[in-house]
């Protein structure tokens, strides 16, 4: 036998074993969501509707310079207030 004839039957050999490893994987499971992906991506983008009384406490804690846990707990008392009809609360400066 000579030195090319056995390099091809080693390639051949090579070939058939491999191809057998990677026939054995599993495809994949096929993914069963209710709503499309064009669907499930506009309802992430889409921007949640303000209301009117979010927004002017917004603007009224932008007013005072508040950040951070002061302007989100002012906000928070500031809409509950606006709901129930009453002033808005005066902040706390320190």
């Amino acid at each position: 036998m000579t030195l090319a004839s056995r390099f091809a039957a080693v390639a051949l050999a090579s070939l058939l074993a491999t191809g057998t490893a990677f026939a054995q994987t599993a495809a994949p499971a096929a993914k069963t969501d209710t709503k499309t992906d064009a669907a499930a991506t506009a309802d992430k983008k889409a921007p949640k509707e303000r209301s009117a009384e979010s927004l002017d406490c917004s603007k009224q804690a932008d007013a005072e310079g508040l950040h951070g846990k002061e302007r989100k707990k002012f906000r928070s008392e500031c809409i509950k207030s606006a709901k129930a009809g009453t002033a808005a609360p005066a902040a706390d400066k320190k």
